[in-house]
């Protein structure tokens, strides 16, 4: 097949996935009012791989077939190709403005990660490194889109899996039959989960003991297997308001908790099963974590320009732009954009090959700053919005229709910016409301927060796995200690 069409991707979500939206189950996620402005969105990204403009940045040829397939599974092998990378990434994520953390280039990274090292899969048999390598290629040739559920449901996190009240309560197996393992239990957060095609699972944090075996389980499924049920939260999506709602009506991904209820995983989708160990080192045996951080960190550098690009034109709108507070504002913003760009620069400037495989990482320090302070800058610059937007965000007309009826001159009037007409300041002052002020927005602040797991862990691993020596050496060298 390729590279899909969007028609061909919306296609393929017609299917008998079980989807709950409250007490509603949802017969066809493609047509919902809560879910079909994100699967139009994810659609026109794959509209793109055909574009000529695009064509060449989105895809590569098939090392199989010849034919065009998505960027995001070329395994790097050049520095060019890290860039290449990260050009096809940054389309993607600035047509969504930054705002689809699971557009499809991020389990692609995930799973070509897994291809580049599919060895580490052999320790749990040869079967698992050939299952590891088929399913990358019918992903990369049929272009799938797919998602992830990797955390335990938030019960008693004092306990670990095995511990549990209900042993089923975290997702374990139950049953292992010549078809496959049986499966029960469930995970959290399924970004996505409603229109992906398949989901993998596995357990992160990837700390597991001797007694969790039965927890320790990596696959992938599509997400109309049956048993699995799809769980829903409030949609967040303002279907067709677009000029009220601007980013809402389009980007509400959704989030999900995934309920296997024994759902059957064939052996072909199973990659490592009860050995808590290789289990547990998957995330650094497999190197997900450079390409994945290389993509994420791609994609919040478009987010936070898209976001520093508007409180630029807010500061114009009221004409305060040249107030010394304001321009130190905008400034510490400009200094956010330059920090994220210069973390994929300089991971890219110092990666280096594995010998294992001759594959091309980008070097992980660098990568991992961008992990710890995205969620600090986000959450900065989201205060920002609300001290320069002021009251302004707070006075903005119920619809935007207003200015079409009896109240529209004195809309024209009053809600008139420094030097722009009232019609273009108030578009502008909504997308920020949209940005800080909504549900939609409220999300995606604990989204950057929390997406990449916990802050502070990551902050500490910068410490933990940094060359200390290199520094410290150095003082005791200026202060002749240890002479």
């Amino acid at each position: 097949m390729g590279a899909r069409t969007g028609a061909e991707f919306t296609a393929g979500l017609r299917d008998q996935r079980e989807v709950w939206l409250g007490n509603e189950r949802v017969e066809d996620v493609t047509t919902h009012p809560a879910f079909r402005a994100a699967v139009e969105s994810i659609a026109q990204l794959y509209d793109m791989q055909h574009d000529p403009a695009y064509r060449d940045t989105l895809c590569y040829p098939s090392p199989t077939s010849g034919k065009p397939v998505g960027l995001s599974f070329l395994i790097p092998r050049t520095r060019d190709d890290l860039v290449r990378r990260r050009a096809m990434s940054k389309v993607w994520a600035d047509v969504t403005c930054g705002m689809m953390g699971r557009s499809a280039d991020f389990l692609n990274a995930m799973l070509t990660a897994w291809a580049a090292k599919a060895d580490y899969f052999a320790r749990q048999s040869p079967e698992c490194r050939e299952r590891v390598l088929d399913y990358y290629e019918h992903c990369r040739e049929n272009d799938l889109f797919l998602t992830h559920t990797l955390v335990d449901p938030q019960v008693d996190r004092s306990k670990n899996r095995a511990e549990q009240d209900d042993p089923h309560q975290c997702l374990g197996i139950v049953d292992e039959t010549a078809e496959g393992l049986v499966i029960r239990g469930a995970k959290m957060i399924a970004t996505a989960a409603p229109f992906a095609d398949e989901i993998l699972a596995w357990p992160f944090p990837p700390t597991l003991t001797a007694a969790e075996s039965a927890y320790a389980i990596v696959f992938i499924i599509p997400v109309a297997s049956p048993g699995l049920k799809i769980l829903c939260r409030e949609s967040f999506t303002r279907p067709g308001a677009v000029e009220d709602h601007p980013l809402s009506a389009r980007f509400d991904e959704m989030d999900a908790v995934a309920v296997f209820d024994d759902v059957l995983v064939p052996w072909p989708r199973v990659f490592l099963h009860k050995d808590v160990k290789l289990v547990g080192q998957m995330y650094t045996g497999t190197r997900i974590r450079e390409w994945t951080a290389h993509q994420t960190n791609t994609r919040l550098l478009s987010k936070i320009e898209f976001v520093y690009g508007t409180l630029s034109l807010m500061a114009e709108a009221i004409g305060v732009q040249d107030k010394p507070v304001v321009l130190e504002a905008l400034g510490e913003a400009a200094s956010y954009v330059e920090i994220i760009k210069s973390v994929l620069l300089a991971a890219e400037h110092e990666a280096e090959i594995d010998p294992s495989n001759g594959a091309l990482y980008p070097a992980l320090a660098p990568l991992q700053v961008g992990r710890a302070w995205g969620p600090r800058i986000y959450p900065r610059l989201m205060a920002m919005l609300r001290r320069i937007g002021a009251g302004g965000l707070m006075q903005l007309p119920a619809t935007f229709s207003s200015f079409d009826g009896p109240t529209g001159p004195d809309l024209e009037k009053y809600y008139r910016g420094a030097h722009i007409p009232a019609q273009d300041k108030v578009r502008l002052f909504k997308l920020a409301w949209d940005l800080v002020g909504s549900d939609f927005g409220s999300r995606h602040e604990l989204y950057e927060m929390f997406y990449a797991g916990d802050p502070s862990m990551i902050t500490a691993s910068l410490h933990r796995d940094f060359d200390t020596a290199r520094c410290t050496n150095r003082v005791k060298a200026f202060l002749g200690l240890g002479e």
